[in-house]
């Protein structure tokens, strides 16, 4: 691929419980690990949304497979 900031996958992060917001950068930071080598991010979205009851963060990142 040519384009520095093309992908071919997409991972999504989703929290709404208190202790799972809390964890998710530990999550991400897990699964990023094992993923060393395989791919790589090439552009990422971090966004909160909430109502009267509940709050979620979701970090969505966008993966470029890397050639073996």
């Amino acid at each position: 691929m040519s384009d520095t900031n093309s992908f071919d996958a997409v991972k999504v992060f989703s929290a709404t419980k208190a202790r799972e917001r809390e964890e998710l950068g530990e999550t991400v930071t897990r699964w990023l690990a094992d993923q060393k080598g395989k791919r790589e991010v090439v552009d990422k979205v971090v966004s909160q949304s909430s109502d009267n009851e509940f709050h979620c963060l979701s970090i969505i990142l966008f993966l470029r497979t890397l050639d073996s």
